[in-house]
């Protein structure tokens, strides 16, 4: 009788990258957006280049310890809340299989199995990794999609100081004269670039990306020209 070998079809899904791809495209937009408006801000309020600048660098090393530190303690609380779940999950099991067994049968009648079925793959799940099954069918809790602070925060930070040294250099090397149109201008083309890249890492439409981010940009940048030209003097 010939055996049967089964060999995994291996696929790379693009969800894979949600947790990092969230944290790098959050983080570099809002580096770009909040950069530029500082810069935009004070130019409307005829601060002097050198105060632009430094207003610039100031706003790149806040926003990215802000970045970092919002982004540990937000995932932290998350990864809080999964450990707790998770730990009722493996007292329940030890105290409570049966009752347990039939609320992951119910699970998967839910989702279209014949109710045997179901109280057999439940079985199955159970005795291979019951706190797994669980976690993953009842919790929806999954490596793919589990908190991890220290990555979200890094990645916040770092893509947080990329995004906002773009128009730091701007700001460096476009003259003082011009420089509004210039960090507007180049604020909006790498807010598209951002958008365009960040669509195609995660599979979704590209024009509706860059749409969405230039949009949201243009809008921080011309309320913040507002404010400053409203409040600003002559220096």
């Amino acid at each position: 009788m010939k055996s049967l070998h089964y060999r995994a079809h291996a696929e790379r899904h693009r969800t894979e990258h949600i947790g990092w791809l969230r944290a790098a495209v959050l983080g570099a937009n809002d580096g770009i957006i909040s950069t530029a408006s500082l810069v935009v801000g004070v130019t409307a309020a005829h601060a002097s280049h050198e105060a632009i600048l430094t207003t610039a660098i100031a706003g790149l090393v806040a926003g990215a310890m802000s970045m970092a530190a919002g982004e540990f303690v937000s995932v932290h609380s998350q990864a809080d809340t999964e450990k707790a779940d998770l730990e009722r999950e493996r007292v329940e099991l030890a105290t409570e299989p049966d009752a347990e067994h039939r609320e992951l049968t119910a699970i998967y009648v839910r989702r279209g199995l014949e109710f045997k079925l179901a109280q057999q793959v439940a079985e199955q799940l159970m005795a291979h990794d019951a706190l797994g099954a669980h976690a993953r069918d009842e919790l929806g809790i999954s490596e793919t999609l589990s908190a991890r602070p220290l990555q979200a925060a890094l990645a916040s930070a770092g893509s947080f100081s990329v995004g906002a040294a773009l128009p730091l250099v701007v700001v460096a090397c476009a003259p003082s004269d011009a420089l509004l149109p210039w960090t507007v201008c180049t604020a909006i083309a790498f807010l598209a670039l951002l958008g365009a890249v960040a669509a195609r890492i995660g599979g979704t439409p590209i024009a509706r990306s860059v749409w969405r981010v230039a949009f949201w940009g243009t809008l921080a940048m011309g309320i913040t020209a507002g404010v400053g030209a409203l409040f600003g003097v002559q220096a």
